[in-house]
């Protein structure tokens, strides 16, 4: 059996199509999508700490990302059913930081052909999770940043915000920003 190799998409390339079926019904990434931005984020399980403490703070930022004409796409290698049980834990049984019943709503996809297309699976990690991968789309579908974090540390959200608004401030402004630029 012939393994396929992929590249991982770079900043400036049109973000690779897929289509996925998810916990929220079936999406055709990135088309679905335009003329928005696109956070496509990736986590390595259902069930586990870092992956429920990440998935409950990008639900509680889901309206934030959402006035920043932002949707959230969450891609995991695990199975919708799996999927669909941890979403009810988090939303039933889980608190952290002061957040409780918390609703994620954004939707996941479960194959690992995205991944794989996305260079989410490094294999110095892992052969079967992905990498906590972020990737940040404009409206037009063109790869804009990407942020990668290994399997065992939890993203910094104040800087996933932060990235958005600087990229949507450079575009609308035509500027470049400075180290440690806050709007």
């Amino acid at each position: 059996m012939e393994e396929k190799n992929y590249s991982m998409p770079r900043i400036g390339d049109p973000a690779p199509e897929f289509k996925a079926v998810t916990t929220q019904g079936d999406i055709n990434f990135p088309g679905d999508y335009k003329g928005k931005w696109v956070i496509l984020f990736s986590h390595p399980a259902d069930f586990t700490p870092v992956c429920t403490s990440e998935f409950m703070t990008f639900a509680s930022m889901a309206q934030d990302f959402e006035k920043l004409n932002c949707q959230l796409v969450g891609l995991s290698v695990d199975g919708l059913y799996s999927h669909i049980a941890w979403l009810r834990t988090i939303k039933e049984k889980i608190q952290y930081k002061g957040m409780k019943d918390i609703e994620v709503k954004f939707p996941e996809d479960i194959t690992m052909n995205v991944a794989n297309k996305y260079g989410m699976i490094q294999p110095g990690q892992s052969s079967t999770k992905a990498v906590r991968a972020v990737f940040f789309i404009d409206p037009k579908g063109t790869v804009r940043a990407i942020i990668y974090y290994p399997l065992e540390i939890g993203r910094n959200f104040d800087e996933l915000k932060r990235t958005l608004i600087a990229l949507q401030t450079a575009d609308n402004f035509k500027v470049a920003l400075p180290a440690d630029w806050r709007p």
